[in-house]
């Protein structure tokens, strides 16, 4: 009985210590963006930092001497909430048309919007450059924003979650009570649809947060660039400032923590309702 009693508690502080060792795996690359951005440029490059410095002050100052990193903070956080809001809804209503509606070709067309999963974006930027040209979109956030409408991942996400997690019932309920097609959208299946937003949200707002190529090539004025753009073109004629780089990242970082963070609380309440319900 003793050895009976021993071997589970062994073994859940071998899961404990494994659990931890991957949690330390992955907020090293954090810790170390921490320290670095408190150390001089020559402690940097010179050698493995691992207590904090006293130089984030001066690596700041040199910072916003160089760039307006909160003009370009704000800039950033416009475009990555707009196209984030417009990704979700549309994605959501994408994705719960192919699932709850039939028409012809649906199948084809479902097929046609995986396909283009395929197809690296960075092989239509010439394209996408001369088409904003034509519509005089140059220059302005349109093009970061409006592509947001498409997302074939998003609509494939949703209509796997809404073939598993949307009753027709409710649905067919909602229509029997009078309801609108859009009606029911809003009311009913957009907050069942919730978990999935969520996560869909985790995505679409690091992978916006953190474009760099569009915004290089749409945007011309350095006062309308985003954050990733302006960290980047922080370096003198001959050689790059890390210090004030890395206090630009950990600038750049901390609002996708914090959202990552309220998302992922979401997707976990709304699991744990959903498995509640049933």
């Amino acid at each position: 009985m003793q050895g009976a009693t021993k071997q589970p508690i062994a073994v859940v502080i071998i899961l404990y210590a494994f659990l931890i060792a991957v949690a330390i795996t992955c907020l090293l690359p954090f810790y170390s963006m921490f320290i670095t951005s408190t150390h001089a440029n020559s402690d940097i490059a010179r050698r493995l930092l691992l207590i904090p410095g006293d130089q984030f002050m001066a690596n700041y100052e040199r910072l916003i001497d160089t760039v307006n990193i909160w003009r370009g903070f704000l800039n950033t956080v416009f475009i990555t909430v707009t196209a984030t809001a417009i990704n979700l809804y549309f994605a959501a209503l994408g994705g719960y048309g192919f699932s709850k509606y039939q028409f012809r070709f649906k199948g084809f067309l479902f097929l046609f919007v995986l396909g283009t999963m395929m197809i690296p974006g960075q092989l239509g930027i010439i394209g996408f450059y001369k088409l904003m040209d034509a519509f005089h979109m140059l220059n302005t956030y349109w093009p970061l924003i409006l592509p947001s409408i498409y997302n074939a991942f998003g609509i494939f996400l949703m209509k796997q979650f809404a073939d598993s997690s949307v009753p027709t019932e409710i649905i067919e309920s909602g229509r029997i009570d009078g309801s609108g097609e859009l009606a029911i959208f809003h009311r009913i299946v957009l907050p069942l649809m919730g978990p999935a937003m969520a996560t869909l949200g985790i995505f679409a707002f690091i992978g916006k947060w953190n474009d760099f190529l569009n915004p290089m090539i749409i945007l011309f004025d350095n006062e309308l660039q985003t954050l990733p753009v302006m960290i980047a073109s922080v370096k003198s004629q001959f050689s790059s400032d890390f210090g004030a780089q890395y206090v630009g990242i950990v600038i750049s970082v901390v609002p996708i923590l914090i959202f990552f963070s309220f998302m992922s609380k979401r997707i976990i309440s709304g699991v744990a309702a959903g498995a509640v319900k049933g």
